[in-house]
């Protein structure tokens, strides 16, 4: 059977069927540990300091900038800004969204 009749018959493009013929296993992306970042620590800092920049964790952490944008994501944690601010208060509010939230 041909590579076109054998795409036909399951509803799939010929270029897809030969680069599935070509690497038949899924390739995995990450040959390293999830993260050196503790995610506790990291909830306890947005705790103590809801206003602090992703550089100033960084630093307080001992990790890079991506890696706690990473962390973030991975928490679900959003920064909305307060349009109600003020000098005495915060300039954002930061929030944990559970699963279903952040659907």
């Amino acid at each position: 059977m041909s590579f076109a009749e054998t795409a036909d018959l399951f509803g799939v493009g010929v270029t897809s069927l030969v680069r599935w013929v070509k690497k038949p296993e899924p390739q995995t992306h990450r040959h390293k540990p999830a993260t050196k970042l503790n995610m506790d620590a990291l909830k306890e800092d947005i705790q103590l300091y809801p206003d602090a920049y992703q550089y100033e964790r960084a630093e307080r952490l001992g990790v890079s900038s991506m890696g706690i944008w990473h962390a973030l994501k991975r928490l679900n944690v959003t920064y909305k800004k307060n349009a109600q601010t003020s000098q005495g208060r915060s300039r954002k509010a930061c929030y944990f969204l559970s699963r279903a939230e952040s659907l």
